[in-house]
């Protein structure tokens, strides 16, 4: 299965140096994931040939406008399309009331389904099972109430060896097989050996999303472990008084989660417009853990299995 994170928007607040606001899109196969909204994010979309229509669910992690303005554009976008199909909002109380409004003063009736879910939990809680994979959402420590949001995939199949199976073997026996279950016969003798006709299924991957948030090892039980990890990194460590009082992370910070996590790569982003070159950034956050890379616009990220 694709499962790849495309970089729309890494920027903090306002566009500037050629960056612009925080946008991701998640893709699983044929499933696509747009997660936070600045404002040139359908732009981007265009930009990068990535058909508007094929987004079924949109995660906003917050209601500061860097992360959700671009939103009713999109909706617009979608209407004057005419898509027909629902589209899930998960996001904190108060955006459904804002679409809403934008909606109703421009008297516009949409040609599709707008369903909003609203986040206010505590600790990690599901928000979306689909066949593949699952959605949960946990805190942040922000100004405001903000989430981040973890993508899995759910446990594989084991992989059948083909070249030894028997010629007779039948359908229903190769799915107990794929299930992790020996097959038995009319007597309950085992008959064929999950562990003789099988290879262990491959890993499920994961990418966790961390948005706008101090430095916060609370959400290290949320994130251990992931493939990807996404986690802003506003500033560089000389500006940690700045980093603290507006709730956001240095790069080392980040580094510093995703070292403590576990985690296999860790992506940086949401970058302060006083740097016009990231590679302050980057090279803080190495220094701490090596597997640390800057989100560029345009670029894709493959997590591989």
């Amino acid at each position: 299965m694709i499962f790849q994170v495309k970089i729309l928007g890494n920027n903090s607040a306002v566009p500037a140096h050629d960056r612009n606001q925080t946008s991701q899109l998640v893709q699983l196969d044929s499933q696509f994931i747009l997660i936070d909204c600045g404002e040139a994010t359908q732009i981007q979309l265009s930009r990068f040939d990535i058909r508007i229509g094929r987004i079924k669910t949109i995660l906003i992690s917050h209601l500061h406008g860097d992360h959700y303005f671009g939103l009713i554009g999109l909706i617009s976008t979608m209407h004057l399309f005419q898509r027909t199909a629902p589209l899930q909002i998960f996001s904190p109380p108060g955006l459904e009331e804002i679409i809403r409004l934008q909606l109703n003063v421009s008297s516009t009736e949409l040609s599709f389904p707008l369903r909003f879910s609203q986040l206010f939990h505590e600790g990690m809680n599901q928000i979306l099972d689909e066949n593949d994979f699952t959605i949960s959402a946990f805190p942040l420590r922000h100004g405001i109430s903000c989430y981040g949001f973890l993508i899995k995939e759910k446990p594989k199949p084991w992989r059948i060896r083909k070249d030894c199976l028997p010629d007779d073997i039948l359908i229903q026996e190769i799915v107990k097989l794929k299930n992790g279950r020996d097959v038995l016969d009319d007597d309950g003798n085992v008959k064929y050996a999950c562990s003789e006709f099988t290879l262990s299924p491959k890993p499920s991957r994961s990418f966790a999303y961390c948005s706008d948030t101090a430095f916060d090892t609370s959400i290290l039980s949320y994130i251990q472990g992931v493939d990807l990890l996404y986690h802003e990194a506003t500033f560089t460590s000389d500006m940690q008084d700045r980093a603290e009082s507006t709730f956001h992370s240095t790069a080392a910070q980040a580094a510093t989660i995703a070292s403590m996590a576990g985690v296999g790569k860790l992506l940086l982003g949401h970058y302060s417009t006083r740097y016009k070159e990231l590679g302050p950034l980057l090279e803080e956050a190495r220094g701490v853990f090596a597997e640390s890379y800057l989100s560029i616009e345009g670029e894709t990220i493959a997590i591989k299995e």
